[in-house]
């Protein structure tokens, strides 16, 4: 009798578990009604306006001829990530600003967290790839055409996206075979691997091992290239006599080098933070940050300051852009 009833008890503790395991409660960013409006509406904002920038870029290059180069090709990937990367965050996030209930099933609690990796580390290669365009066009112009042939750009691609997605599957993995002992409540807006790791009674050791090797593979090692490639960079154009010349060159590459200051100087805040350093609020801010205002700067950061884009624009909507500007 004394053993059996042990095993049964054990089992009815192993399903309750296991029940409560399937469902999570995300706490968000703010428990009080009226924040969570306000929040609303301006998240909700910075999300069209995210659509709308990146759409219409990756609308105007595969439409206007003259953008049918190596850089424009990586832009519009660019874009088509950032539209990736928000949508699979901020749509439940604004749901669950006007939900009583912000609970989360366990298959799209792990479906969100592996697209939203999938994407990140796909553009944490992408734009390491924009970078060594920029190298090339630049230290070695000559052999641009050679080497940012078509089918070379669609390899380097194609690399970025089949990257990101396998690394983001092992990270996912990894992270949902934790043990979380029917702890429900994720002090976050978003199924987030720290936060997850956090959450776990068991395992955290490992979960943590393979955060760290992967964000060394997939943070550290594409910003020391691309650093690697700007300081070629700025030895060549140093280099470049004329003040003209010079200017030319380093604009060809100032957006690229602020996306990538504002999308790795965020993203490293938030995965290279020691734990002990870091409250929950800070961890929520840098999430937000690279969540939401990072892609909707992005499309803004391009098309300012690029002529091509801004002309490709105005002959969409009809305008006489007579000759192309020089930059």
């Amino acid at each position: 009798m004394g053993p059996g009833i042990f095993s049964q008890n054990l089992n009815e503790t192993k399903s309750n578990q296991t029940s409560m395991a399937q469902e999570f409660i995300l706490l968000g960013l703010s428990s009080h009604p009226e924040v969570r409006l306000t929040l609303f509406v301006a998240f909700l904002a910075l999300y069209l306006v995210t659509l709308l920038g990146n759409l219409l870029i990756v609308l105007l290059v595969g439409s206007d001829p003259l953008l049918h180069s190596p850089m424009y090709f990586f832009l519009s990937n660019l874009s088509l990530l950032e539209v990736g990367y928000t949508s699979s965050v901020l749509p439940q996030m604004l749901a669950h600003l006007l939900a009583e209930h912000r609970d989360i099933s366990l298959a799209r609690c792990m479906a969100q967290m592996y697209l939203f990796l999938a994407f990140g580390i796909t553009e944490c290669f992408l734009l390491t790839f924009m970078s060594y365009d920029r190298y090339v066009a630049i230290c070695l112009p000559l052999h641009y055409p050679l080497l940012m042939a078509k089918r070379g750009c669609m390899a380097m691609v194609a690399t970025s996206w089949a990257g990101g997605f396998l690394v983001s599957a092992v990270n996912t993995v990894s992270t949902f075979q934790l043990s979380f002992c029917g702890h429900q409540e994720i002090d976050h807006f978003l199924c987030e691997m720290p936060a997850m790791v956090s959450l776990a009674c068991a395992g955290k050791g490992q979960a943590q091992i393979v955060m760290s090797v992967s964000c060394v593979f997939t943070l550290l090692c594409p910003l020391s290239l691309i650093v690697l490639s700007y300081a070629r960079i700025l030895g060549t154009v140093l280099n470049i006599p004329s003040t003209a010349g010079r200017h030319k060159a380093f604009s060809t590459c100032s957006s690229h080098l602020v996306v990538v200051s504002l999308f790795f100087g965020t993203v490293i805040s938030m995965y290279l933070r020691p734990t002990s350093s870091s409250s929950v609020g800070q961890l929520k801010t840098s999430s937000v940050f690279y969540i939401t205002v990072t892609p909707v700067l992005n499309p803004i950061i391009y098309s300012l300051r690029n002529k091509e884009v801004i002309c490709a624009l105005r002959k969409m909507m009809g305008k006489d852009v007579g000759a192309l500007p020089e930059q």
